[in-house]
Order: structure tokens, then C-alpha cells, then sequence
């Protein structure tokens, strides 16, 4: 099946589906989900923890948020199930007229019901309540942020309160077993339904629009940090929580940095910046790249590299079809670069490889395609209500179908001191000989392309429709920026009618 409006007019739709919203019985068919694949026990979900500072945003758990729906701190969910039937229990903080005063107005017991259809108790209840059902059941299954590891060891930054909580129960029950069935929410997680689309839809819309007005604000001596003020304030304006991610506005050299963010360099004429941007909308994640010359017209180098990291993601979309394998898209995007780079003359050709060791191969004495001295990461992610959130493909055997939401992410990137950090060795300096013109002229040029797409039973659907041919970018970098757009009424009231926190 073709990708859907690929090749349409370019449009830009801002936020405004209601069909975004989720429905009380679609998280409890989630929780449904879930329930039918563990054993008799109890389950316990924990939201995240309101921070020690009052001032500090807090967000939502993105497990306990897909199965509940609440985005208050503190809460928590227990499930007991015995002989195969299920009762559930949301534990949330109780009405406090001197505490709200400070952090808000909260749910409350009777509206936490009303809203999920669960019982409700107080948050102040939960660790007795676990502590009484671990007398009573054999089993507690336990979801959080340690994918599929063991649920009661520490992770790279130690134990989180839920371990610590479930660690201190366990100890006062020698016959209790802890199990982890995170593995099962990550690939409910991995299909998307169709409220969750919508509101995918609207933070790639959201984001788009930051995009053009990047676009069109760009010039020669602004400071990175001014483009990342205009992209988050256009995400606010038009109805976002915040940044999915840390905003990567990446210019000249910090252009063929990953995931560089200080976002505090002067943009100089002649240069490149690299904007990979977010909006998050009702916690749903977007994530689209662009690649835009500073002077508002490409050199001749950059469009070498530019049209070559958009034909391999050209290549990636014309393979991406309900269906395919990722490591398809992969395959297509990796082979046409791989060629790219051979015609520019950044490597010998076709099939040649490094000797890169621990510094190009991330092995000591290893061997590598040269291809990836300038494409060292994959293709592209999942996104949801995690900016790479689980994707069918890692569940499906590599596969992507009906509710898959992904990225396709190409790109290129010569660091100036790419030749530096080769292995001397007599095989490489005789590459290096070979390559260093190219290597010199393209220097500090790195171009990533990411665009967002999602999969419906009409197919796969290009949602980012940002500028991305170079003669669109031109054509929109040449038109005088008027300043940000006027505040439109009628785009933020949506946002409230989708529902209140």
C-alpha cells in the first residue's frame, strides 16, 4: 500500500480533532488487557511522585498514565485478581483545602471514581493495603521504569520509590514473589489506538508550526537560544504541555552533535543548523528534524549532503508499508547513503571498511562499513507517550502495522575532526589520503531529516508536513517573517475541551 499523502500539497492542520480524547473504557480495556495476561496476585502500578519543591513541574508515569488516565502525583493503582476475576483500586491523595492552596485543587475520592469507575481510598492507605495483601496473595506483579530487568534491583540511578516500597514489603514476607509485568504494558504500549493517534497527530501539528516559524526567523548572528525560545513558545501558545525532549537547536559544529542542547552558540553566515524538535500534547510525544541553512540558501556542499540524507529517508518511506520490516527501512535508508557518500568521495566506495577500533566501531580492533564514520545511529523510534516509546516492530517480529507511530531519521555528519580520531594504522592512512579533500570541504556540515508518521487501516501516513524539499526550505526562508502569529482563540479552546487535567 502507498504512503498516504506523501506527495500532497504541503499543509499545515493545527491542532483540533476532539477525537483525541480517550475514553474511561478505553483504559479500562487496557487494564483488561493487561490483568488477562498475569497470574492470580496482585498488581500495583505507581505514579510518578509529586517533587520535593513545590515549584518544580510535575509530570505523570507514562505507565500509570496509560492505564489510568490520572495525572495527579501520588497515586497508585492496585489490582487484585483471584480465580481469574479482578478488582481494582485507585489510591489518590484525599481533598485538602491547606495543601491545595499551595499545589492546586485535586481530584478527590468521589471524582476519581466518577472519572476511572474505579474504587477509590486515599493515598495515605496504599502501603498498609499492600502490606495486609502480601499476608493474602502469593504473587505481586509489579509495572515501572526497569523495562525487563529483575523489578526489585536497582537501576542506573538506584532504586526508585516504587523498588524501595516493594523491597520493604517483600522483606516482611519470605514467600512473597515479586514479578515484573512492565514487558506486557510496553507492547500494549506498542499499538496505538485511534484517540491515541489523534493526539499524536496534534503534537506533530503543534511542532510543524514551531518548524515554519523557525524557518522563516532565522538569520545570520542570532543565538541558538532565540530559535528554542520561538519553537517553545509557539508550543505553548498553540496548546502544548511542554517539550517532549530537551530541544536540540544545533548549528555549524554542534550540527553533527547527536543530541547537543546547550543551545547557547552564535549562528554564523554560511552554515547549517540542525532543529530536532517536539511538542508533547496531553502527554503524547512528537519528534521532527529539520536541516536549514543559516543564510537561507544552501551552499553547494550542503545540498550535496542535504539531498542525500532525503533520498535515503525517500528510500526508508518507499519501503515503509503496513507490514514491512523496520529493518527494511533500515536497509534501504543505510544503502542509499552508503552510495551517496561514495559519489561525494567521503569514502572509497561501496563495501569499504575502517579499521575503527573502540573509537569508530565501539570495539577494540574492529572492523566497519566506512559508511557509518557519518551515520552512526538507527533509523528511527517509536513515539507515544514517550518521545521513543514502544513500537510494534520491537514486538511484532521487526514488524510495523495498524497503530504503529514511528519516526524515519536519516542523516549525515562530518565532524571536522573526523580524521583526527581514525586509528592510525597503514590500511587508514592510506584511506585518509584518499578522502581528506572531502572530509575538508564538508566539514562541520550534518544534516538529519526526521519526519513522523502513523499507520491506520487506510496506511501509512506522513503526519510532519514540515518544508523538506531544498527548494521549499529556500522558498520559505525567503519570505519576510512577520513575527509570531497573533494568538487564535479558537486553536487553545480546543485544548480545553478535550478535557481538564
Amino acid at each position: 500500500m502507498r504512503l498516504l499523502t506523501l506527495f500532497a500539497a504541503l499543509t499545515v492542520v493545527l491542532p483540533g480533532s476532539l477525537q483525541g480524547q480517550i475514553s474511561r473504557q478505553e483504559y479500562a480495556a487496557r487494564r483488561d488487557s493487561l490483568i488477562s495476561n498475569i497470574q492470580d496476585g496482585a498488581l500495583v502500578v505507581f505514579g510518578a511522585r509529586e517533587p520535593e519543591k513545590d515549584y518544580i513541574s510535575f509530570y505523570q508515569d507514562p505507565h500509570f498514565l496509560y492505564l489510568t488516565g490520572v495525572r495527579e502525583p501520588n497515586a497508585a493503582l492496585v489490582i487484585v485478581k483471584r480465580d481469574g476475576r479482578a478488582t481494582g483500586t485507585l489510591f489518590v491523595q484525599p481533598n485538602n483545602p491547606a495543601a491545595e492552596v499551595w499545589t492546586g485543587a485535586r481530584m478527590g475520592l468521589d471524582t476519581a471514581r466518577a472519572r476511572t469507575g474505579l474504587a477509590a481510598r486515599a493515598a495515605d492507605d496504599l502501603l498498609p493495603v499492600i502490606d495486609s495483601l502480601a499476608g493474602v496473595v502469593r504473587t505481586f506483579y509489579l509495572v515501572g521504569a526497569f523495562g525487563d530487568e529483575d523489578p526489585l534491583e536497582p537501576g542506573e540511578h538506584g532504586l526508585s520509590y516504587d523498588q524501595e516500597v516493594m523491597r520493604a514489603i517483600a522483606s516482611r514476607h519470605d514467600s512473597l514473589a515479586v514479578s515484573n509485568a512492565t514487558p506486557v504494558v510496553l507492547r500494549l504500549r506498542s499499538r496505538k489506538s485511534a484517540a491515541e493517534l489523534e493526539l499524536i497527530r496534534t503534537a506533530v501539528n503543534i511542532t510543524v508550526e514551531a518548524h515554519r516559524q523557525a524557518f522563516q526567523a532565522i538569520e545570520p548572528e542570532m543565538n541558538e537560544f532565540e530559535v528554542q525560545g520561538l519553537v517553545e513558545y509557539m508550543f505553548r501558545r498553540n496548546g502544548a504541555d511542554r517539550p517532549s525532549f530537551a530541544t536540540i537547536i544545533g548549528s555549524g559544529p554542534n550540527s553533527t552533535t547527536l543530541h547537543y542542547n546547550a543551545n547557547d552558540r552564535f549562528m554564523r553566515a554560511g552554515e547549517v543548523v540542525v532543529m530536532d524538535i517536539g511538542a508533547s500534547y496531553r502527554g503524547y510525544a512528537a519528534d521532527v528534524t529539520r536541516t536549514v541553512p543559516i543564510s537561507g540558501t544552501f551552499t553547494a556542499e550542503q545540498r550535496a549532503i542535504y539531498q542525500l540524507v532525503r533520498d535515503a529517508q525517500a528510500a526508508a518511506e518507499k519501503a515503509a508499508t503496513p507490514g514491512a520490516s523496520f529493518g527494511g527501512l533500515s536497509r534501504a535508508a543505510a544503502e542509499t547513503i552508503e552510495r551517496g557518500l561514495a559519489r561525494i568521495g567521503l569514502i572509497e566506495g561501496v563495501g569499504a571498511t575502517v579499521e575503527g577500533g573502540e573509537a569508530l566501531c565501539g570495539q577494540a580492533g574492529a572492523s566497519c562499513p566506512q559508511w557509518t564514520m557519518y551515520y552512526m545511529h538507527g533509523l528511527g523510534h517509536g513515539i507515544g507517550l514517550d518521545v521513543h516509546d514502544p513500537e510494534q516492530a520491537h514486538y511484532q517480529g521487526g514488524r510495523i502495522n495498524v497503530g504503529s507511530a514511528f519516526t524515519i531519521e536519516p542523516g549525515v555528519y562530518v565532524r571536522a575532526n573526523l580524521l583526527s580520531i581514525i586509528p592510525d594504522t597503514p590500511r587508514n592512512r592510506a584511506m585518509i589520503a584518499k578522502i581528506r579533500p572531502a572530509v575538508e570541504r564538508h566539514a562541520n556540515i550534518g544534516v538529519r531529516i526526521e519526519d513522523d508518521y502513523i499507520i491506520t487501516p487506510r496506511g501509512v501516513e506522513w503526519i510532519s508536513k514540515a518544508p523538506r524539499e531544498i527548494a521549499e526550505i529556500e522558498a520559505l526562508m525567503a519570505q519576510r517573517w512577520a513575527g509570531t502569529p497573533g494568538r487564535n482563540a479558537e486553536l487553545v479552546r480546543r485544548y480545553e475541551r478535550t478535557g481538564s487535567r
